[in-house]
């Protein structure tokens, strides 16, 4: 049976309460039926977070919170599909939790593959984003990625610039994470105005490139290099490549 959800991490929980209250035997879990034969055997659900929740105490009640974590790693890596193997890892997990540490299970391969894959990419984002100043000094930075990294990366530049007030805004997603000095956190963003930067960035800006272009030696560029070290996907609001 085909089910299709919704994507989000409540929509997910739901398919493991109805998998255990309700039966349900997936072959394919889906955020969308993008295509499928009329004599597919369909179940379109309904996201309810009264079942969601249940679950999610289930896991916190019963599980290590590393092994949670590895739970909330594995969604963050939405442009995989996932579900499948998460499914089986949590049932896993249900019946004996010290079996997911065994990579001899399969679904349990995947998934710690795939999280240390979601932290490899996570690592070189950290080098990767480029902050601007905006009118009210706040630092404002635009991404772009394969992963939902957002959370981490937050977390990571609060420790680095304590005091700073900055946005990091996943583009793609239309997500932010907003730190300053009352609280931080990620938040939506339903509509974007391209921000209004300060005086002092457009001389900022034009300093850093120069920079870059004055350390390089032409004789030994090297773009097929450079590529690997810097790949594509994260060139997009890098400064120096603008």
């Amino acid at each position: 049976m085909r089910v299709v959800y919704d994507g989000t991490f409540e929509g997910f929980l739901t398919i493991v309460y109805e998998l255990y209250y309700q039966k349900l035997k997936p072959t394919v879990i889906e955020k969308s039926a993008l295509s499928y034969s009329l004599f597919d055997e369909v179940d379109t659900l309904v996201t309810d977070e009264t079942k969601a929740l249940k679950v999610l105490q289930g896991l916190q009640k019963w599980w290590s919170r590393k092994n949670l974590q590895t739970i909330l790693n594995t969604f963050m890596c939405d442009s995989k599909s996932f579900e499948m193997d998460l499914l089986k890892f949590i049932r896993l997990g249900f019946k004996d939790e010290k079996e997911l540490q065994n990579i001899n299970h399969t679904s349990v391969f995947a998934i710690r593959n795939l999280e240390k894959e979601f932290f490899r990419h996570y690592h070189r984002m950290t080098g990767f984003v480029r902050f601007q100043e905006l009118e009210d000094e706040t630092l404002y930075a635009k991404i772009e990625g394969k992963f939902n990294t957002l959370y981490y990366l937050g977390e990571h530049f609060s420790k680095r610039f304590n005091n700073q007030k900055f946005i990091i805004h996943d583009i793609e997603r239309g997500l932010a994470f907003v730190h300053n000095q009352e609280s931080k956190g990620i938040h939506q963003v339903a509509d974007f105005d391209e921000p209004i930067y300060s005086s002092k960035e457009e001389k900022f800006l034009k300093l850093w490139k120069t920079f870059f272009k004055s350390v390089a030696i032409e004789s030994r560029t090297n773009p097929k290099l450079q590529q690997s070290f810097v790949p594509l996907i994260y060139r997009t609001y890098m400064s120096e490549f603008g």
